[in-house]
């Protein structure tokens, strides 16, 4: 499902910025560094059925939530636009989606990001359990 969440957000990126033709601001790049290269690491766990891989990629989720967290503050809040202004391109506090006057590109990056890092969490309690449930059968 964590795969499925990071190829679903990266496809929507890039279809924003190839297909519409909406200019990444530099925060939007730096989401992109932590959400795209989940789609490699993820598909591969996901077909050899790694479930080692939470401890590699959960960073990389709470490190690119964090970003959107800022991103979408740096939208909504009027005092954060100025913080760490954009240096090229398009300004980061441009919405090019604003639905409902809430939702923002940066919110559905958090949302992707959120939902992998709760996926990948959920994988590392339940196999955990599964590791204690194993080691106590064989004693």
């Amino acid at each position: 499902m964590a795969w499925v969440v990071s190829l679903v957000a990266t496809g929507g990126s890039l279809f924003l910025s190839e297909v519409m033709h909406y200019v990444p601001c530099d925060l939007c790049w730096y989401q992109r560094i932590f959400m795209y290269p989940q789609v490699l690491l993820l598909g591969r766990a996901a077909l050899k059925d790694d479930r080692r891989i939470a401890g590699y990629v959960l960073p990389l989720s709470i490190i690119g939530g964090l970003i959107s967290i800022y991103h979408y503050a740096e939208q909504k809040v009027p005092g954060f636009s100025g913080v760490v202004p954009c240096r090229s391109g398009v300004p980061c506090n441009k919405d090019y989606l604003d639905w409902f006057g809430v939702i923002t590109i940066p919110l559905l990056a958090l949302i992707a990001f959120a939902l992998i890092a709760a996926i990948l969490i959920t994988l590392k309690v339940t196999s955990k359990k599964e590791e204690t449930a194993d080691v106590e059968i064989e004693d």
